[in-house]
């Protein structure tokens, strides 16, 4: 950041332009309260404005709590505070690219989101007296969003993607609890812990003592996620993968850890990539270390390559897997796709698959790839809009078969 003049008016109204700034950051994706807000202008009366390093400085030390924070910030500040003939290159970050006739390079994802956060919609200070009265009509509001709910990704808007993608984000995919073979002290447990129970009475001369009471441990599992990227699933892999970078870096899930393996024409592993918390640039890395996006379909040869290579890696500690994928197999063998199918689900502890093929009534089994892996699944849902999704979370803790697969096999 250049040490020049920080070109502000006259009489300017700082406090109201760094609240303001701090708006734009919260609406990019930064936690930002008003704690913070009246942190800066604090901040601010104390260091000065009279270079521009230090006015970067003051509000990045104020605002930006994690390295991954640095970059969006900077973008948010260049475009907020420096030149506003940076609103025309904001503008064109916006606008849909046709690949191959960009002209210059796409943006990165922390600028696409500057500009995502300075296009919204700005407070507008009203004059000092005038009672401004506010009329908020939300007669619809519950409507949109059940509508929303069940739309598919693929007929979504941009709007409303982006508005699916903010819902995604506080959607919950809770863990069920795996019981061990370990005990553990209780004091009203259902069993004797009768290691300690022998302990004792070796110290007693063979007396027995008070007796300690257990009851099997308990621990969180895993989750593994194989995600067709596929033409025809790329536009709801996207959003999928969306989802499954919330649910590894939500708090609380209860998840021991999340793998995450792409496959279209080959397997890729793009678990480290969604290890970073921008979300944007998590997907941007898993888009660039999968070069087979968008292409053909090889789902027997993908699955025979996760059972060889990575099933006993990321499958030893009963693991909860989530196959995602149309089943249009383009190598041409149903039977070697049955078979990588049925191996997969001997050593998954459960295999749910997410099909957004279901989008359709009259959908039936008639493919070959379908038709070969349907029996091998536990449970078969959607995976086609927000609704489905939800519908996830109970198939996961329900031992039953929950989905379309028992109609689906009487149609076989």
């Amino acid at each position: 950041m250049e040490s020049l003049p920080l070109p502000l008016p006259e009489a300017p109204k700082l406090a109201e332009n760094i609240a303001h700034f701090a708006r734009a950051l919260r609406r990019a994706g930064l936690p930002i309260g008003p704690g913070r807000i009246a942190g800066a202008v604090q901040a601010m009366a104390l260091a000065g404005v009279a270079e521009r390093r230090d006015f970067y400085w003051v509000l990045h030390a104020c605002f930006v709590s994690r390295p991954e924070e640095s970059r969006l910030f900077a973008q948010v500040f260049r475009l907020f505070w420096r030149d506003p003939r940076y609103m025309e290159h904001m503008m064109a970050m916006l606008l849909p690219s046709v690949r191959g006739l960009a002209e210059e390079p796409p943006p990165q994802p922390a600028e696409r989101r500057a500009a995502e956060a300075l296009t919204g919609p700005q407070p507008v200070a009203q004059p000092e007296g005038e009672e401004v009265e506010l009329q908020i009509d939300a007669r619809e509001t519950a409507s949109q969003e059940e509508r929303l709910r069940h739309l598919d990704f693929e007929q979504m808007s941009n709007a409303e993607t982006a508005e699916a993608r903010r819902m995604l984000a506080r959607m919950a995919l809770p863990a069920p609890k795996l019981v061990t073979r370990r005990h553990r002290l209780s004091p009203h447990g259902p069993g004797i812990d009768r290691r300690r129970l022998l302990r004792e009475m070796a110290r007693r001369g063979g007396e027995p003592g008070r007796l300690q009471r257990s009851r099997p441990a308990t621990r969180w599992p895993d989750l593994v996620v194989l995600c067709d990227i596929s033409g025809s699933m790329s536009a709801y892999s996207r959003m999928l993968l969306h989802f499954l970078h919330a649910v590894a870096h939500r708090e609380g899930q209860g998840w021991a850890q999340v793998h995450a393996f792409t496959f279209g024409t080959r397997l890729t592993n793009v678990t480290r990539h969604l290890r970073l918390r921008d979300v944007d640039a998590a997907l941007a890395a898993a888009a660039a270390g999968a070069q087979d996006w968008e292409g053909g379909t090889r789902i027997a040869d993908s699955l025979h390559a996760f059972n060889r290579d990575w099933a006993r890696r990321v499958l030893a500690r009963g693991a909860q897997v989530l196959l995602i994928t149309d089943g249009l197999d383009r190598s041409g063998d149903p039977a070697a796709l049955g078979r990588e199918t049925e191996r997969l689900r001997l050593l998954a502890r459960r295999l749910i698959w997410l099909n957004p093929l279901l989008r359709y009534d009259g959908f039936a089994p008639r493919a070959g790839g379908v038709a070969a892996m349907l029996p091998h699944v536990d449970c078969l849902l959607g995976g086609h809009s927000l609704a489905s999704l939800e519908a996830l979370s109970t198939a996961l803790s329900s031992p039953a078969e929950v989905g379309e697969k028992s109609r689906l096999i009487k149609a076989l």
